[in-house]
């Protein structure tokens, strides 16, 4: 894109960082409906606009209109991405989400998996506007009707509170638990991110090739994509704040063990897959937080709030990574530091003690939660393949 147009590299990037923030904001109204209405009408929506958007950027003559396409694709990444999917399969499947969760997420690791190559080839051959031009035929032809005619089953009514005093979405969000979840979970993402974008600049500065250290980053999201088939049993094994701890504090341990080992390359391989481990496992964790907490009944809103300040702190951990490394001398400083944010998010993640739940209840809640569970045992919702 630079060599096309002359666009500095910093607009082109931050363009992109911002349509991430805001699809952090976004998502919280986004949220909001799809508590109320279902995905139906918002992920269809939504895939219109993330194509129009796309051909946008494709067709941009000047930086103005690129960076507005790219605002307005940050629109659509929050009707469509994992928040908007996680919000439905959560309130269709109940007590089976997780299974339904990680389905979904492993379908959604093979993205880069597959479009990359592809990317790369189109525009190698066709330059970047064609390409893009082809990616948002694709996108179209393939979301708008799958989100149109694969959601059409009934939203079934939200289920009562299953927590004490606790009454609506903004107590939840205003406690004291769901603030450190939310300061944890900013915490641990932005290290996270921070990771994978250093990864190769730390290897290629412990002697490793560029071709070998881009393997290294390859190899580990596949070893995202392995670690979430390990999340259901890890649920079954463990409460929801030891959870939370343990596997937070597993991301900083290895984070820290890059920071110090200084190789052979095998070994280095070996933590950047542990690591790819490690965070398969957290977007699940995140994507459950709310229900194992508060239960679904403002799923949508709740992890909206909880997603927004996770998506910010990625989209500026690239720069704020790249500046860090400069000030501290090296990719192996910035690795320490890095396991030091993961200490301190997941000491916040050990105040987040699970909310006790409601013992009896008003009958009104009852015969909700009864009329509830009818509907969702009727098979009002989308076949899980």
């Amino acid at each position: 894109m630079t060599a096309d147009t002359g666009w500095s590299t910093t607009a082109t990037t931050g363009a992109f960082s911002a349509a991430l923030i805001v699809s952090a904001l976004a998502g919280i109204p986004v949220g909001r409906i799809l508590d109320h209405r279902g995905p139906r009408a918002v992920m269809t929506t939504g895939s219109v606009i993330g194509a129009a958007s796309i051909l946008a950027i494709a067709r941009a003559p000047n930086l103005a209109v690129f960076t507005g396409a790219w605002l307005l694709a940050g629109l659509s990444m929050a009707a469509t991405f994992y928040q908007s999917a996680f919000a439905a399969l959560t309130r269709w499947w109940r007590e089976d989400r997780v299974r339904a969760l990680t389905i979904v997420t492993l379908a959604g690791g093979l993205a880069s998996t597959a479009f990359a190559p592809l990317t790369a080839a189109l525009a190698e051959h066709f330059g970047w506007r064609i390409t893009y031009t082809v990616l948002a035929v694709i996108l179209a032809a393939v979301t708008v009707p799958t989100h149109a005619l694969a959601l059409r089953a009934p939203w079934p009514p939200a289920p009562p509170y299953r927590t004490q005093h606790i009454n609506d979405s903004r107590s939840v969000a205003r406690s004291r638990p769901f603030l450190l979840l939310a300061a944890s979970l900013t915490l641990n993402g932005f290290a996270m991110y921070a990771v994978v974008i250093a990864l190769v600049p730390l290897l290629t500065e412990r002697g490793a090739s560029p071709t070998a250290a881009a393997w290294a980053l390859g190899l580990g999201g596949a070893g995202q994509t392995l670690g979430r088939t390990l999340y259901a049993a890890v649920a079954r094994r463990t409460g929801v704040t030891a959870r939370t701890v343990t596997l937070i504090a597993m991301g900083g341990a290895t984070t820290g063990a890059l920071a110090v080992v200084p190789g052979p390359y095998p070994l280095l391989l070996g933590l950047a897959v542990t690591a790819g481990m490690v965070r398969g496992n957290l977007t699940l964790l995140q994507a459950t937080a709310v229900t194992d907490r508060w239960g679904p009944t403002h799923y949508g809103r709740l992890s909206g709030l909880l997603a927004a300040p996770v998506t910010t702190a990625s989209a500026l951990a690239p720069f704020a990574s790249a500046a860090l490394a400069g000030e501290l001398g090296g990719y192996p400083a910035l690795f320490g530091l890095l396991a030091a944010v993961s200490v301190a998010a997941g000491v916040l993640a050990a105040g987040c003690v699970r909310p006790k739940p409601v013992v009896g209840g008003a009958a009104q809640a009852k015969t909700r939660k009864r009329n509830s569970l009818r509907l969702w045992a009727s098979g009002s919702r989308p076949r899980l393949k």
